[in-house]
């Protein structure tokens, strides 16, 4: 495990966001799967976010995925705005449409700095969610293909590249929670992953205590982000330090989300973290990989003892979304459906 920013003369400051190159387990060379899950255990535990290497998702699909987004992006406004975010939470959103009231560690006031255009995983117009509508399930809304062609194709052969490749990490998550390799398999048979596919203005008007993207935790059980040609992306360490995220050659970011977070009683952490207003025009595609939207988050076992019990009440990660979703962004850009979020502050 190699890491970055390393901080000399004081040891009790933990080498901020590591890098684990999975190389060896994708080879399934003998001892990997161990190796890799005790070093993911160590960045989960303390850190919250590690870049991959060599996870086999290839730089040609990244590439075409950011450059499809600055294609959506420069349409005209009113081809987006047919696209505008609907009850299902699929589609466009406007700029300024989100506050994280959420989070813990900054009291988020002002709209932050993006539009993004939410897509979900493609499911056949016969799939049961698609045919009760089901929240956060589809169907996508996407834009004519003469507006963009190719947008549709290559975007979810990106997507299909992530979701193999968190299929992938689910055997080191559960190793590492010293749980069968196999076990977050039942997991993920259909999982209810989302997309955030933002972009961020450079060199914007900012007032006081306004981001690109306000300090926050994800939602997710993980969220995988490929880096971005322009910085932006700060996470927040626990003695309180904003870190900027390096640029790592043909790295994937991966970090904890609060769902993970629950499910392991605390023990993998949700790293806080924001994006600031960038120079530049800043593309980013955050893929969050959760399971099956009935999945029950309650304390692992593993996750549980005596001197640790359990911190957590149960919750979906269909209500978890939700509620997450109703809270931060604005009724008009949320999909809002009351009657699917619970009432309680499922923050604590």
């Amino acid at each position: 495990m190699n890491a970055l920013n390393d901080v000399s003369g004081d040891e009790d400051l933990v080498t901020e966001i590591p890098v684990l190159d999975m190389a060896p387990y994708l080879a399934d060379e003998p001892g990997a799967l161990e190796d890799l899950a005790a070093q993911l255990r160590h960045a989960q535990e303390n850190v919250g976010f590690y870049f991959i290497v060599n996870h086999g998702v290839s730089r040609a699909l990244i590439d075409r995925a950011h450059q499809e987004l600055r294609r959506f992006y420069a349409l005209q406004q009113e081809t987006k705005d047919a696209l505008r975010i609907n009850a299902n939470s699929v589609g466009y959103i406007a700029a300024k449409s989100t506050v994280y009231v959420t989070s813990t560690v900054n009291e988020n006031t002002q709209p932050d700095l993006n539009e993004c255009y939410l897509i979900v995983r493609e499911r056949a117009p016969d799939h049961p969610a698609i045919e009760s509508a089901r929240r956060f399930h589809g169907p996508n809304q996407w834009p004519p293909e003469d507006a963009v062609p190719g947008f549709r194709e290559n975007m979810l052969a990106y997507y299909a590249a992530v979701e193999a490749l968190g299929h992938k990490m689910l055997p080191l998550y559960a190793r590492a929670l010293d749980l069968p390799a196999d076990y977050f398999a039942p997991f993920f048979k259909d999982p209810m992953w989302t997309t955030r596919n933002a972009f961020y203005p450079g060199n914007p008007d900012v007032v006081k205590n306004q981001f690109g993207l306000s300090p926050h935790r994800d939602h997710s059980f993980i969220t995988f982000l490929p880096l971005s040609d322009e910085r932006g992306l700060e996470i927040r360490t626990e003695d309180g330090r904003w870190l900027p995220a390096e640029q790592v050659e043909d790295a994937i970011i991966v970090n904890t989300g609060e769902f993970m977070n629950r499910w392991t009683n605390g023990r993998f952490i949700a790293t806080p973290h924001r994006v600031v207003p960038p120079r530049h025009d800043r593309y980013s595609i955050a893929l969050f990989f959760n399971p099956t939207w009935d999945t029950v988050a309650e304390p692992l076992e593993t996750c549980v003892s005596e001197d640790n019990p359990a911190q957590f009440e149960p919750v979906t990660i269909f209500d978890y979304l939700s509620w997450y979703v109703d809270r931060n962004y604005s009724k008009d850009a949320s999909g809002r459906q009351e009657d699917y979020a619970p009432g309680a502050d499922l923050r604590k």
